[in-house]
């Protein structure tokens, strides 16, 4: 394992494991890593989730309008969107995601080459699947989310 390239994502339930793909997305992972590294997720709710596509998480306010003021251009990939699969949330605009990303419960192959995948889940998807659900009436909006309890890149775990 490349502890550089790996972060923990710790939910309620239990750690996941991420692996990112710096060939795929390097752009991304360097600009992931940084917003891990200043503490930007923690706490950080999962404000959109659709049972059996994905749970969406990344926005400081929570309503799915926000982020870190920094937008990204697409680097749009081969990587499939299937179960486990990390990638970045985004607005009409290919060029406008910023620090949101959500992780497909199932493959969402409909997704590929038009959102950018920076990373998969390699452990601790048990996890993910218990993320509280949204709404189905309402795109998917969740009451009382779950948070990200803590981020890390594996390479500065204290």
């Amino acid at each position: 394992m490349d502890k550089e390239n790996t972060l923990y994502l710790d939910l309620k339930d239990g750690r996941v494991v991420i692996e990112l793909l710096p060939k795929a997305a390097p752009k991304h992972v360097v600009r992931i890593k940084e917003l891990v590294r200043q503490g930007f997720y923690d706490g950080i709710v999962f404000h959109r989730v659709i049972d059996g596509f994905m749970a969406q998480t990344g926005d400081p306010l929570g309503t799915g309008m926000g982020g870190s003021g920094k937008k990204l251009a697409a680097e749009f990939n081969s990587e499939p969107h299937v179960r486990g699969t990390v990638s970045m949330a985004r607005a009409m605009d290919p060029n406008s995601a910023d620090s949101q990303f959500f992780i497909c419960f199932a493959d969402a192959r409909f997704l590929d080459r038009q959102y950018t995948v920076w990373g998969k889940v390699v452990s601790g998807m048990e996890f993910v699947d218990k993320i509280k659900k949204g709404d189905p009436n309402r795109n998917g909006v969740v009451y009382n989310p779950d948070k990200i309890v803590k981020m890390q890149v594996a390479a500065d775990e204290k």
